[in-house]
């Protein structure tokens, strides 16, 4: 058995987004996540982004804002976790920005799940290229609120979105255990990477895609900048890393889900439980 996870950031409603609205929906159905990290949603008057993705699906949703919508100052804009499971715990915080309106968010929940309690955070970190020093400082709060909301013992805690960066960046290497930040450190397995090294893929998994028009419009190089993090799993394989691979990738009829692609997980859930 696994634990199924997607994230995938939804562009808020930009380009065809009535369009775009079935295909992420069927996405969903396609692959089953048990977990889902949603980014860019939009909420308020007239709108609701995540009700709408969710709608018949039965999942549990939760949802942290980060700021008002820049061109509709009614909307929330934020973060949104849809689980298979009961919620029974959640923090959000705003994390530490570059001083001007684009504010961030993480949110963490804790799942009742039935093979015991998952610690799931979604996040999206500052966007501007040149800011990895503004996402350095994001994702020290980041893992620091993952770490401490986490179930003691049981399934690794996991942390997802949008970062805005590549794996080689400082904030990157810091989650993965490959660099210090503030004098912190902290190790998260980036779930594509451990899955591609174990296949011998060479593909460098571009979530930011300029096969993609929706990506390909904005001009910025190709890269990948949406991931799924774990915390090492237990000696017995609970959490274990089993498969990771970018979806959300097909368009129809022209049309893509989102400018950004997804990427799904899953993750070893221990033969002798039941669930």
């Amino acid at each position: 058995m696994t634990l199924r996870v997607l994230t995938l950031n939804i562009w808020n409603d930009d380009g065809p987004w009535e369009a775009r609205l079935p295909l992420i929906r069927a996405w969903i159905a396609r692959l089953g996540p048990d977990l889902i990290g949603l980014q860019e949603v939009l909420r308020g008057p007239g709108t609701d982004q995540l009700a709408a993705i969710a709608q018949g699906s039965g999942y549990h949703l939760d949802y942290a804002e980060a700021s008002r919508f820049w061109r509709d100052e009614s909307l929330a804009f934020g973060n949104a976790v849809l689980s298979r499971w009961p919620i029974v715990a959640r923090h959000e915080r705003l994390l530490p920005g570059p001083g001007d309106l684009e504010l961030r968010s993480a949110l963490t929940v804790l799942v009742d799940a039935p093979f015991g309690r998952v610690s799931f955070t979604n996040t999206h970190l500052a966007w501007r290229l040149h800011h990895s020093e503004v996402r350095q400082r994001q994702v020290v709060a980041l893992f620091d609120q993952a770490l401490k909301l986490r179930p003691r013992g049981g399934f690794p805690p996991i942390v997802v979105g949008d970062f805005n960066a590549e794996p080689d960046s400082d904030e990157i290497r810091y989650a993965t255990g490959l660099h210090t930040l503030l004098g912190r450190s902290v190790h998260f397995r980036d779930a594509y990477e451990q899955v591609r090294r174990r296949k011998g893929d060479a593909d460098a998994g571009y979530t930011w895609n300029n096969d993609n028009p929706h990506a390909a419009q904005v001009r910025e190089p190709d890269r990948r900048i949406d991931y799924i993090f774990a915390g090492y799993p237990t000696q017995d394989g609970l959490g274990h890393i089993t498969d990771c691979r970018l979806v959300c990738n097909e368009p129809e009829a022209g049309v893509w889900p989102s400018d950004h692609l997804g990427v799904y997980a899953e993750l070893q859930i221990l033969s002798s439980t039941k669930g």
